[in-house]
């Protein structure tokens, strides 16, 4: 199962449209794309709503399956995921989550938890922090892998669970 992960595009429809033709089985936006909900880009992406979205039509959160993961995706900005992951753990857990993916904070990251992959593509737009602007590319077979890359489709950073 591969799925290929963005967030904070905050208006550049170019990369939403470079990064969703990578391949994949599932496509998500974490949030903040300052696009309507109907846009074309979107046509085949799971997408909700960050802080910086003011189109009412996006969810607060998406809970679909990919395979056979369960992938919770949000925002972040209602989860406290600049200051830890302890909201967000908990929505994982009571949605029975196997990803979950989210932005808001600019800063690209993983985490495993209690067997749940934590994903912060970070940003495809406003990186902080002297970061190059990210998406994330999530591979679950035997292990759990996530790639970070640039926007030139260069890896950029990358880690490998093998244990969850």
């Amino acid at each position: 199962m591969k799925i290929i992960v963005m967030s904070d595009s905050h208006g550049d429809k170019e990369t939403v449209k470079a990064v969703s033709l990578q391949p994949g089985d599932g496509y998500f936006h974490c949030g903040d794309s300052e696009l309507v909900f109907t846009d074309p880009v979107f046509s085949e992406m799971h997408k909700v709503r960050g802080n910086c979205d003011f189109d009412n039509h996006f969810p607060r959160q998406s809970l679909v399956t990919v395979g056979n993961k369960k992938v919770l995706t949000v925002h972040g900005h209602e989860h406290g995921v600049k200051e830890s992951l302890t909201r967000i753990y908990y929505s994982a857990k009571e949605n029975n989550a196997d990803i979950v993916l989210f932005g808001h904070s600019h800063l690209y990251g993983t985490e495993m938890i209690d067997g749940v992959l934590f994903v912060n593509p970070g940003s495809t737009m406003q990186p902080r922090g002297g970061r190059k602007p990210t998406y994330a590319v999530v591979e679950w077979g035997e292990t759990a892998a996530v790639t970070f890359k640039d926007m030139d489709h260069n890896v950029v950073d990358s880690i490998t669970f093998k244990n969850f």
